[in-house]
């Protein structure tokens, strides 16, 4: 049993770690509330580049001069998966939960005989794959020396990415992030971006039967406008990926400050039990060398 000593201590260990989850929870909140509202801005645009890629993509289906972005590569052997999460821990299973999804998909294209690549985005990404695969990540970058995101880096990294689908490094790209829906849930998200198509359930805007021309041409047009929804979606996912990644950190950290509440209630219990046995002791002791004497 331990010593009074040792239960004081534990307890005073306790209640330091209970400040530290306090204090990180309520920073996470205040920083929520922010990351939740430019995840929430960013959603229009990027629905409305969805509807007319969806419409631009309709047009130029079966031609042989539409881009490659759109049309891919004519394979499908080589897969480039761009793992992006947070550059932390301390927010519960935000990021395994987008690495489990990325190892599972990992495993089916093996299954099918697919090469596989692997950009890391966020410091997790690469600390989470490298054990298993190490030898399958061709480039990685984190943001900790960046104070907040913005769309220059989704660029830089839209630019690696686009810049290796020239070089005919890969042929389907796919994003994994995780999605913000709300403060308890977050949902791991997989999101084919090359040959760019838009995610289910987008329906190309009703033009009510008018006809568009357009000037310069439709190919034209997706040439400028594919390389741009690139990293609008990278973009996209890394705004998702702060929102989701403090919500999960608030809930976690909460959850951390409950649990060391209940433990510290624990440790006070032993402790006041252990001090009442001590002082019955004594007194025994007491009482009984009394009527020795």
């Amino acid at each position: 049993m331990p010593s009074l000593k040792d239960l004081k201590n534990r307890i005073s260990s306790v209640k330091s770690t209970q400040k530290i989850t306090k204090a990180k929870q309520m920073v996470a909140a205040a920083k929520l509330r922010r990351a939740e509202e430019r995840a929430k801005e960013a959603r229009p645009y990027t629905e409305r580049m969805e509807a007319v890629l969806a419409n631009l993509a309709s047009s130029a289906e079966g031609n042989p001069n539409a881009p490659k972005l759109l049309a891919g590569t004519g394979k499908n052997e080589t897969h480039l998966l761009i793992v992006a999460t947070a550059d932390k821990g301390l927010c519960g299973g935000f990021n395994s939960s987008i690495v489990r999804l990325a190892r599972e998909h990992i495993t089916k294209l093996q299954g099918e005989g697919k090469k596989i690549k692997i950009v890391a985005v966020g410091r997790k990404a690469d600390d989470m794959l490298k054990r298993l695969y190490g030898d399958l990540i061709v480039w990685k970058t984190n943001f900790m020396e960046v104070r907040q995101i913005g769309f220059g880096e989704a660029h830089d990294i839209a630019e690696e990415v686009l810049n290796r689908f020239d070089g005919e490094e890969f042929d389907v790209a796919t994003l994994f992030f995780g999605k913000f829906k709300n403060v308890v849930s977050q949902v791991p998200t997989a999101q084919q971006i090359i040959p760019a198509e838009a995610p289910e359930g987008v329906e190309p805007p009703d033009l009510k039967g008018a006809v568009y021309e357009y000037e310069p041409d439709e190919q034209d047009i997706l040439r400028e406008l594919l390389p741009r929804y690139v990293a609008v979606q990278i973009f996209r996912a890394l705004l998702e990926n702060v929102a989701s990644e403090q919500a999960a950190s608030m809930t976690a950290m909460d959850n951390a400050t409950r649990n060391a509440g209940e433990m510290i209630d624990n440790l006070t219990l032993q402790y006041n039990r252990a001090r009442q046995a001590q002082i019955t002791k004594e007194l025994i002791e007491i009482i009984s060398g009394a009527e020795a004497l």
